[in-house]
């Protein structure tokens, strides 16, 4: 049995839904039986112990399987769109993929960016460490964004708005690089909600004018050199980022499929059925 699913049956929110799912069967089967016994009266007494031994047995069954952690996912409706949350390595998925970055799109790693980042990783698996041409793409995309100034710093010195998305195209899948922090001339990343919450919105309607429909995967963001995991720890992060998903379909559907990465070592960090609550919460009332 794994660390995390452990974890998971020793929340107080796994063992309230076992409970109540196991009294509603018991509900049921009395229901049952007292139709039963009218029918026959005294068959039930008859057989006392068997039946109360059935009736616990049966709740307790059915109550876990109902309430065993399954995959946190979720399908909407309205509109017609699923989210799900997936432990792993973002880049071992084939969906298009949203990549953090500054407003100066700085790429020197390690001197800058972290080699263990999303970004430091995106560099290495995707470019295989050819950062002249990560950079070329970036000024490709970048080409028709108005600038708003110059920094004076090690590194790229022209920023973006906070906010701007460059897309780039590698081998038939869209990156979705998402300038949500601004750099300062220490080269120290801040970023800040409102900043956050307009790079999504703004991602969204990248992805919905890019993809076709196709499924996009994202890390959590907010952490690491954004400095933002104090104010947005991680799982904050990951509703933050599915209700804003779900704020932009409603206005108009994004994509068909949401998938949002957790690295492994953040895993004790979510409460993977509180998520899944939370998800269901975002259906229409």
């Amino acid at each position: 049995m794994s660390r995390r699913l452990l974890r998971d049956l020793g929340t107080w929110r796994f063992w309230a839904r076992f409970g109540l799912r196991v009294f509603a069967v018991v509900g049921v089967e009395a229901m049952l039986l007292g139709l039963f016994d009218v029918i026959k009266p005294d068959a039930i007494s008859k057989l006392n112990f068997p039946v109360i031994l059935a009736v616990v047995l049966i709740a307790l069954i059915i109550g876990a399987v109902r309430s065993w952690p399954r995959p946190v996912e979720e399908k909407y409706s309205a509109p017609k769109t699923e989210i799900r949350l997936i432990p792993g390595n973002l880049f071992e998925c084939a969906d298009n993929l949203v990549i953090g970055m500054s407003n100066t799109f700085d790429t020197a790693v390690p001197h800058i960016i972290q080699r263990g980042s999303v970004q430091g990783q995106f560099l290495e698996k995707v470019y295989k460490q050819d950062q002249d041409a990560l950079d070329q793409d970036l000024n490709r995309a970048l080409g028709g964004v108005q600038s708003c100034g110059t920094i004076e710093k090690p590194g790229k010195t022209t920023t973006y708005p906070v906010g701007t998305i460059a897309v780039l195209r590698h081998h038939r899948t869209h990156y979705f690089c998402v300038a949500y922090s601004a750099m300062d001339k220490n080269n120290n990343a801040q970023a800040d909600i409102d900043g956050l919450w307009r790079s999504l919105m703004n991602l969204w309607e990248a992805v919905r004018q890019t993809t076709n429909g196709e499924a996009v995967a994202i890390p959590i963001i907010g952490g690491g050199q954004s400095r933002l995991s104090q104010v947005l720890p991680a799982q904050d992060s990951i509703r933050f980022i599915a209700l804003s998903f779900m704020f932009a379909s409603r206005q108009k559907r994004v994509c068909e499929r949401l998938d949002i990465f957790v690295r492994p070592e953040d895993l004790n960090r979510i409460d993977m059925l509180e998520f899944q609550d939370f998800l269901t919460s975002l259906k229409p009332s």
